[in-house]
């Protein structure tokens, strides 16, 4: 470990193990939402998992790993014996364990090995050279198309492996423009715009989308693969038609005709296993975009498909499984388990019941709460960013989902939050398509901090404008929260509010008004306590 890690290290352990010893009485949060041990010890591995992703003196992905260990050593059933608390409930160690195989990681796992198979098989520089021909040799035109299409790679495809793959394509058109042609400076910049414009148009396009979604089924907002795309795609066909006309004004093209010639590309395989990645491809898609209500199938079951299929005809080979990328899968597991610590302890609840949100205008907590994360994106890891942010303001927007209601709810705060992720792309180190593109020497630093901040600021308003539109429509029908998912309390000692003397048929108090078992058999029949 170099000097320079190990100073980070330190900072961010000293700032975690001071967390630990804070007075959060003295910051309001008390009495009813007074924390207990375990929940502090939460806040602390937190604040540690956000410092380590920030400043990385680790792999982030070996930081949630780490955040996976620290939090069943000490925060769940199964922790060490010094660490366990009379009284209080901790989390299940299977609860944080399952992250690592949620549902959303065999979607994502799913998509990898969709995308491994096209690779393996060509179907990507095919489907490229077939879908760039129709933009013939007009420059302008192909830089649309060549943003089109990494695109539409990325939607099923890692936002990462995509700008690689596309800049190895771009590669020999780029020699082809003069010196003191800007021109060649959009191309390069194209990609990486596409790349992280396009994976917002599906739940595996990249990671922010699937830990959203996760966190939307989780509180019982239902959102399909299919209805994410149609919200998705036109969202996305607007910000590339938006970052088209941007490049294009900030880098103008001089060349007057370009001949796109795709190495490697060629006819289509028709061997038998390249058709079954054809057919299997295509009916993921199929079944995704059609939905469950169609055909039954759960999104995340479909993701098995091609697993189970791929697997069994040797069309993925274990050499093809090691190489895929698991410390994506790891870290987002990390993520998930954050959102276990926060929910199963009863900490969100508490912190929630400290911050008057509901007091809050609900349209500067819904851009408030964007403005942060694409701040954030801009300096750290989308993926991590979204890890950090999501499930707190996931509680934040159950909490005051009547106040959210009339501008999109709870959906319109965690798609915007996913959207706001993968729009901070201003910098070269924002994002690993923008450091792959910096990378050719073709792009300017400055020309990338003015098309990233424009995107980001554009993309995040028309985001809310979508949502709000859909709010009006009732695109997302009746949202009920699932009554399983209401968080635990934790707590040893809470305030019960004054039961009415005629309480209303059927009134159900709110979880965060549930108190130990026995406080609660003296209280009125019509109080219902709160899901284990």
């Amino acid at each position: 470990m170099t000097k320079a890690k190990f100073i980070k290290l330190l900072i961010a352990s000293i700032l975690a193990i001071v967390a630990l010893y804070i007075p959060y009485e003295s910051l309001g949060i008390n009495g009813a939402n007074a924390l207990n041990p375990i929940e502090i010890r939460v806040i602390a591995i937190f604040i540690m998992a956000a410092l380590f992703w920030i400043l990385q003196p680790f792999p982030i992905w070996s930081t949630s790993v780490l955040v996976i260990v620290l939090m069943i050593l000490t925060v769940s059933d199964s922790s060490l014996a010094m660490f366990k608390v009379e009284g209080v409930k901790a989390v299940s160690h299977k609860d944080i364990m399952g992250t690592f195989a949620n549902p959303i990681i065999m979607l994502f796992l799913g998509g990898f090995f969709l995308a491994a198979a096209a690779t393996k098989y060509r179907l990507d520089l095919n489907l490229a050279r077939v879908l760039l021909k129709p933009f013939g040799k007009n420059p302008k035109m192909v830089l649309l198309g060549l943003m089109m299409i990494t695109a539409v790679f990325s939607m099923f495809m890692s936002n990462t492996a995509t700008a690689a793959m596309m800049l190895a394509i771009l590669a020999p058109v780029l020699k082809l423009f003069d010196a003191d042609d800007r021109g060649k400076a959009a191309f390069a910049l194209a990609i990486p715009l596409g790349a992280n414009i396009g994976g917002m148009g599906t739940p595996i396009g990249t990671p922010p989308n699937a830990i959203a979604l996760g966190a939307l089924n989780e509180a019982g907002f239902q959102v399909s693969f299919g209805q994410w795309m149609m919200f998705g795609i036109p969202y996305v066909i607007i910000l590339m038609a938006i970052a088209w006309v941007l490049l294009l004004k900030i880098y103008p093209i001089k060349m007057k005709e370009m001949i796109l010639n795709i190495e490697g590309a060629g006819k289509f395989d028709t061997s038998p296993r390249a058709i079954t990645v054809y057919v299997t491809f295509a009916l993921c898609v199929v079944l995704w975009v059609t939905g469950k209500n169609v055909h039954g199938i759960n999104d995340n079951a479909i993701a098995m498909i091609p697993m189970a299929v791929f697997a069994l005809t040797g069309i993925i080979t274990k050499k093809d499984l090691n190489e895929m990328s698991w410390d994506v899968l790891w870290l987002v597991a990390g993520g998930f388990a954050l959102g276990v610590g926060l929910q199963k302890t009863g900490l969100a609840a508490h912190l929630i019941g400290a911050i008057p949100f509901d007091q809050w205008s609900p349209m500067v907590l819904m851009v408030g709460c964007g403005v942060i994360c694409l701040l954030m994106a801009n300096f750290m890891s989308h993926t991590s960013t979204a890890s950090l942010l999501v499930p707190i303001l996931a509680a934040v927007g159950v909490a005051c989902a009547d106040t959210l209601a009339p501008i999109g709810g709870v959906t319109a705060l965690l798609v915007a939050v996913a959207f706001a992720s993968s729009l901070g792309m201003s910098l070269p180190i924002s994002t690993p398509p923008n450091a792959l593109a910096h990378a050719t020497g073709y792009t300017d630093t400055n020309g990338m901090a003015k098309t990233g901040i424009v995107m980001g600021i554009l993309g995040l308003a028309i985001a809310y404008v979508m949502m709000f539109f859909l709010a009006k429509i009732n695109f997302f029908g009746e949202q009920v929260k699932k009554p399983e998912t209401v968080v635990e309390k934790a707590a040893v000692v809470e305030t019960v509010k004054e039961v009415p003397a005629e309480p209303a048929k059927d009134t159900v108090v709110p979880v965060s008004e549930a108190v130990l078992a026995d406080t609660a058999k003296v209280m009125d029949s019509s109080v219902i306590p709160a899901a284990n």
